[in-house]
């Protein structure tokens, strides 16, 4: 039976004590074998790409997709429950973060704050660039234009010393610099590289495919929050969305978008389970898919019934 007047406090405080240890429960078994197929994936079809395999150009957009879906991998390791060791959270962070142009302990400062203000107009800062509210504003977001440039900003401004994020604490202020320096400082060696071996390689294997890959992650996390309540209850201002295997294995089971927030130290592998006690509490649940997420919100941006 719908109950959707309880909070993601309350539903968590009913939890017995043996049914929140099973759903925090890490395990580097889960998190490592997830991780080896989502990269063994990735070496496939790069080394097609590199090789000029027949039908590499059409590989430049599957190998674009599981390049840019390192970010559910990013998203899960700044939480720290990728994997019950902790070193292989940083590492792994770090890795996927570079290969986004995100580095991992500045987004991780960004996302703790999501997580604590979640859709609230002042102090979420993914809505500090508010969210699309018309059908050509949708379409320029969905490009991934502004969210590479977004990034790219952010990194050269903490490389430079001059970030000034409200959501990153004192005591971060260096370790965020220091990280956007190296990181900025391995992009421009990995450039001079290729110039210098006049090999246009991570051109076709990491630059052009991760572009082309943006759009899927960024119709992805859209479907998250957008048209959800302006409140604090995490049962409501995130979405569920009912969706295939292999989109939840792709994103790491962060389709079940009002789980996490209502409880994210429950890890992905978990996600489902929890489903089972939120089921009846998430207010916003989506049974098409992203596909008809997308559909319904075209549809009420070009009539007006945003």
């Amino acid at each position: 039976m719908t109950d959707t007047s309880i909070n993601h406090v309350e539903l968590i405080a009913n939890l017995s004590e043996a049914d929140r240890k099973f759903l925090i429960e890490k395990s580097d078994r889960h998190g490592l074998f997830r991780l080896a197929c989502h990269f063994l994936a990735v070496l496939l079809t790069g080394s097609w790409i590199a090789f000029g395999l027949p039908g590499w150009q059409l590989v430049m957009l599957v190998h674009g997709i599981l390049l840019i879906f390192v970010f559910p991998i990013l998203h899960e390791t700044v939480h720290g429950s990728a994997f019950a060791t902790y070193s292989l959270n940083v590492w792994a962070s770090r890795i996927c973060g570079f290969l986004i142009l995100l580095p991992a302990q500045w987004f991780r400062y960004f996302h703790f704050a999501h997580h604590r203000h979640t859709n609230h107009p002042e102090k979420d800062p993914e809505l500090a660039s508010p969210r699309p509210a018309r059908f050509w504003g949708y379409v320029w977001h969905v490009t991934g234009i502004p969210v590479w440039y977004s990034q790219a900003r952010a990194l050269l401004i903490n490389a430079l010393g001059n970030g000034n994020d409200n959501f990153v604490p004192p005591k971060g202020v260096e370790k965020v610099r220091r990280e956007a320096r190296i990181t900025l400082g391995l992009y421009v060696l990995l450039i001079a590289g290729s110039v210098m071996l006049n090999s246009a390689v991570l051109l076709y294997i990491w630059i052009i495919p991760v572009m082309l890959g943006q759009p899927f992650l960024r119709l992805a996390l859209l479907a998250e929050h957008l048209y959800c309540p302006l409140v604090s209850n995490m049962l409501h201002n995130s979405r569920t969305t009912f969706t295939s295997k292999l989109v939840r294995w792709l994103t790491w089971n962060m389709s079940f978008h009002a789980e996490h927030h209502a409880y994210p130290a429950v890890p992905f592998y978990r996600l489902p389970e929890f489903h089972r006690f939120t089921k009846d509490h998430v207010l916003v649940k989506e049974s098409g898919g992203y596909s008809g997420f997308h559909k319904d919100t075209v549809l009420k941006m070009l009539s007006g019934r945003v």
